[in-house]
């Protein structure tokens, strides 16, 4: 995981964290479970808003199921940190917004996701340096704790023509992950047989 570097912080008052977990109908139970946890420790500090989707939230302040367009726009403006999952348009919006998104992506072994499409995304942001890849809790954490101490080193410019080529960039990437995820996933319901062919009348088979 790669954290940028600290940068003067000007906020005052508590920070406005804002959780992301879209709209995918598989529950996000470990994210949510990792935030539970770790709220309380920082309750007078942070202002969190929590959209759910079809996961169960409980002991977590201003949890909603989900956000209009509009609603989601009006939050990561306010937000100074966001954290969200691997979904490709949720994270162009945060960049938009001017955040550099602290990306969580769900993980099908653990019935998250149909696919690992939000890994491969997201690693290859995460390499690139246009999102803060967290694939565990310690890494989750460790960002949490940087950007309430400076949430300017979440921050990028946002700049007109540098998010359009930022956008296009992303976008590529998007297309290349979901090749590789349709590749692997013919590879997996490939036949290793050969269908029965009923032979000829010469007694071979036909071809």
């Amino acid at each position: 995981m790669l954290i940028p570097a600290p940068r003067e912080s000007g906020r005052v008052g508590r920070a406005q964290l804002l959780v992301a977990v879209g709209t995918d109908k598989h529950p996000f139970d470990r994210l949510v479970g990792w935030l539970r946890e770790w709220y309380p420790e920082v309750a007078d500090e942070v202002v969190l808003t929590v959209q759910h989707g079809h996961t169960r939230v409980d002991g977590l302040p201003d949890a909603v199921p989900f956000l209009g367009h509009a609603e989601l726009q009006t939050a990561m403006a306010g937000a100074d940190l966001v954290v969200c999952h691997g979904g490709p348009a949720t994270i162009l919006e945060a960049r938009r917004h001017g955040h550099l998104p602290i990306v969580v992506p769900r993980d099908p072994s653990l019935g998250e996701h149909v696919d690992n499409h939000q890994q491969l995304f997201a690693r290859r942001l995460g390499a690139a340096g246009l999102v803060v890849l967290c694939e565990s809790r310690q890494e989750l954490l460790a960002a949490l704790t940087a950007g309430l101490a400076d949430p300017g080193r979440f921050a990028v410019t946002v700049d007109a023509e540098a998010a359009e080529a930022q956008r296009a960039a992303v976008r590529r990437v998007g297309v290349i992950v979901e090749e590789l995820v349709a590749e692997a996933a013919q590879r997996r319901h490939r036949p290793r047989w050969r269908p029965w062919r009923r032979p000829g009348p010469n007694g071979r088979h036909k071809q």
